[in-house]
């Protein structure tokens, strides 16, 4: 924390090299990502995923629910001072309130990250697809649409849909990437609608991990549903008219999250997942 607090402080300076910096060191595909933004929206890129990555490491950098939901009250508070033109000293707020003089942020997507965040603190797992579904469309779905926003493409319905379909692939393939991890937590990521219809039991996830009963059915149809997703989002594109469903050349810097995505989606092996 304290760390933090002095990397944040020394940030001051260039807010936007901060975030870029940041963006490097913990989300370094994001980082690829932001030269494909025109020069005068690679600022406001970066500021928005460094916002987006702060949020998402709360719930791992806290001791306990209480501070998160102060975390995510600063950055509510952050979010209509920025609106008011007085940011608070924290260089993400700083970047943000840049970007925002030059790019339409719409704040509403930005409460609505900050507020599944802070309900994750107290319901990290999710009982039903429906949920998980839910949770992923307030998060990666609406950090696409911000993006939309930032390329003036927002008012695409096709653009719109096809986001909100990348951004439920985006989680799940997180999530699952990240299952020794919260397992090592003592979390279970996939849906248990999904563990249960395979027979899994989470203490046996947790003891002794891809060798549990069940686990690579879970896994692979948990894979499924997220692989499904990334297939409607491709379809959408078809509804443009482009060369076999290609991506506008517009709005390919939102849409280049997709790319490598089906590729891991299919190289996801539950054994070597657990045992990582």
């Amino acid at each position: 924390m304290a760390t933090h607090s002095a990397s944040a402080e020394a940030g001051m300076a260039d807010p936007a090299a901060y975030c870029k910096d940041l963006v490097r060191k913990r989300d370094y595909e994001s980082y690829l990502i932001g030269a494909f933004y025109p020069r005068h929206f690679q600022g406001a890129f970066f500021a928005l995923r460094a916002f987006y990555v702060e949020l998402a490491s709360v719930q791992d950098t806290v001791s306990n629910a209480t501070i998160g939901k102060m975390r995510m009250q600063f950055w509510r508070d952050a979010i209509k001072s920025i609106g008011d033109g007085r940011p608070p000293r924290h260089p993400i707020a700083l970047a943000l309130h840049e970007a925002s003089q030059k790019a339409s942020l719409p704040a509403y997507h930005l409460r609505r990250i900050i507020d599944a965040r802070d309900a994750e603190l107290h319901t990290p797992t999710h009982l039903t697809l429906d949920s998980l579904t839910a949770h992923a469309e307030s998060t990666s779905s609406t950090f696409l649409y911000v993006l939309l926003s930032l390329l003036n493409l927002s008012a695409s319905s096709t653009f719109s849909h096809a986001a909100s379909h990348l951004g439920v692939a985006q989680t799940i393939h997180v999530l699952l990437r990240a299952l020794p991890y919260h397992a090592s937590k003592g979390r279970m990521v996939i849906p248990a609608e999904i563990t249960a219809r395979h027979g899994v039991r989470q203490e046996d996830v947790f003891r002794v991990g891809g060798d549990a009963e069940g686990i690579s059915d879970a896994v692979f149809e948990f894979a499924t549903v997220a692989n499904d997703n990334l297939l409607t989002a491709r379809e959408m594109f078809k509804e443009t008219g482009g060369d076999g469903g290609q991506v506008p050349q517009v709005a390919m810097p939102v849409f280049l999250y997709g790319v490598r995505l089906s590729q891991r989606l299919r190289g996801l092996h539950p054994r070597c997942m657990l045992h990582a």
